[in-house]
């Protein structure tokens, strides 16, 4: 039982991150002891997981990390099997879904794990992601992130290239981080739907990595969705549970529920565990910046109410959690397509 009024599909929580740190250090199950009963209480049935390269990871230890991180996914997936699976397919995603247990996605945010050699998206569709990004805010090898904008920020060569093969294998090619120009760029050569995962609206906040209202409607145009961040500085110069509202109603009135989600990006959890090296971070993590009311996966308890009333039941629904579901439905390959 939880004590949510919606089901929630959650885009983006950096939670693997934290549970590898800890099981490095010796706990045994970090993700049953805390994520678990988080993402049950707060009625999450849908987890994105990305995987993350820390700074003190970026070049040749970024593939290691990475399938590092894809394995402790599987750790816990196997620790807990009657509560959570991972889903490569869209099979998958409707059985795990069915039988109440929460499907996880997996993702890489940034591709410092692929670096220059883009037969390691085969490498890691294989090994079930399922999602990725170009770049985080850095610098990679197919694009600049919004932490490197005076560079001119379009996509490398390599990038474009990297778009094609992200479409050829199924891979959900996700715009979060990346530069605004770079965002054009790919908008113009992408033939496939591509999405933001957790990015909020500059209109409302203008901070780097949110998006415009023009941004936010060729995400759409495409056939993608944005998935509104909860990260303090993104919301408002005072944020609280409200103007996090305010984001996910803006975009809405843009582009419809259709084309709005949850990616909250908690990271006051993640980060009390991390002890983070975020070098380019956009923010001051000195007085991490969270919003009160939404600070961990439990309180998607309270924020459900919240969308239920500003944007009516139909709407309400497609955000917390139909909007992600139904995308990855049509994005996810069947059983038979994967080998």
């Amino acid at each position: 039982m939880t004590g949510a009024a919606l089901p929630i599909a959650d885009c983006h929580d950096d939670l693997l991150m934290a549970v590898r740190h800890l099981r490095e250090r010796g706990h045994a199950d970090p993700f049953g002891d805390f994520w678990l009963p988080q993402l049950r209480e707060g009625g999450v049935a849908l987890q994105v997981l990305p995987v993350y390269t820390e700074e003190q990871f970026v070049g040749e230890a970024a593939l290691r990390r990475c399938l590092l991180m894809l394995e402790e996914a599987r750790h816990l997936a196997n620790l807990h099997t009657a509560d959570v699976a991972i889903v490569e397919t869209a099979d998958e995603l409707a059985r795990v879904q069915a039988h109440g247990k929460i499907a996880l996605v997996l993702a890489i945010e940034g591709a410092e794990p692929v670096g220059r050699d883009l037969a390691m998206f085969t490498v890691l569709w294989r090994a079930g992601v399922r999602m990725s990004s170009l770049t985080w805010n850095r610098r990679t090898m197919l694009a600049d992130g919004v932490g490197e904008e005076d560079t001119g920020g379009r996509l490398t060569g390599l990038g474009v290239e990297a778009i094609a093969e992200m479409e050829r294998l199924g891979m959900v090619l996700d715009v979060s981080h990346l530069s605004e120009k770079g965002f054009w760029h790919l908008a113009e050569v992408a033939r496939a739907p591509f999405v933001a995962s957790h990015s909020s609206c500059r209109a409302l906040q203008d901070h780097p990595r949110n998006l415009t209202d023009e941004q936010i409607r060729a995400v759409a145009a495409s056939g993608g969705f944005v998935g509104i961040n909860a990260f303090g500085p993104f919301l408002r110069d005072r944020p609280d549970i409200g103007s996090y509202v305010d984001h996910v109603e803006h975009a809405v009135g843009l582009v419809g529920a259709g084309h709005v989600a949850l990616g909250p990006d908690f990271m006051e959890d993640v980060t009390a565990t991390v002890d983070p090296v975020l070098t380019g971070a956009l923010v001051d993590l000195a007085d991490l910046p969270v919003v009160d009311g939404l600070r961990r996966p439990a309180d998607f308890a309270t924020l459900g109410p919240l969308l239920l009333n500003r944007l009516g039941d139909e709407a309400a629904r497609a955000v917390a959690h139909d909007t992600l579901a139904a995308f990855l439905a049509k994005a996810l390959p069947p059983d038979n397509a994967v080998t």
